[in-house]
């Protein structure tokens, strides 16, 4: 038991964030995304939202400051403009990030694609169409 961990964050997650290097991504994805395609690690985050695990997760990732748009989403294939999932998940990663924040929209068969580049894929039960992202560690 550790004192001022998000209990989102369990010991095998923590684990994977840690071991993680500086530009090394991870993908934070629903319930509907294959995960096991990867070929990556999976972490099952069980009955949350994409919110509240990014919420947790970015508590204690980085993201990379070195790059200009470090956290990327899967778009929806009829190109329909942000959802409000995506905006609240800006947010959280706003709240900890040093620079002004963007998207990078990725087309969805783009994303599956650039999901296979990921270490780890993170995956929440979230019910929202299309609330996949990818994210890069920056550093400490």
């Amino acid at each position: 038991m550790l004192k001022n961990i998000d209990p989102v964050l369990t010991g095998s997650l923590l684990k994977a964030l840690d071991e993680l290097g500086h530009g090394q991504k991870i993908a934070l994805v629903d319930r509907n995304y294959p995960s096991h395609s990867s070929g990556a690690q999976v972490i099952h985050l069980g009955e949350i939202g994409i919110v509240r695990a990014v919420e947790a997760v970015f508590g204690v990732f980085p993201l990379d400051s070195f790059i200009e748009k470090p956290l990327s989403r899967m778009e929806a294939d009829d190109q329909s403009p942000s959802t409000p999932t995506h905006d609240q998940v800006l947010e959280v990663a706003s709240k900890s990030h040093s620079a002004r924040l963007e998207f990078e929209v990725i087309p969805r068969m783009d994303f599956y694609t650039r999901a296979k580049e990921c270490a780890l894929i993170v995956q929440c039960l979230e019910t929202a169409p299309y609330s996949c992202f990818i994210a890069q560690k920056g550093v400490v």
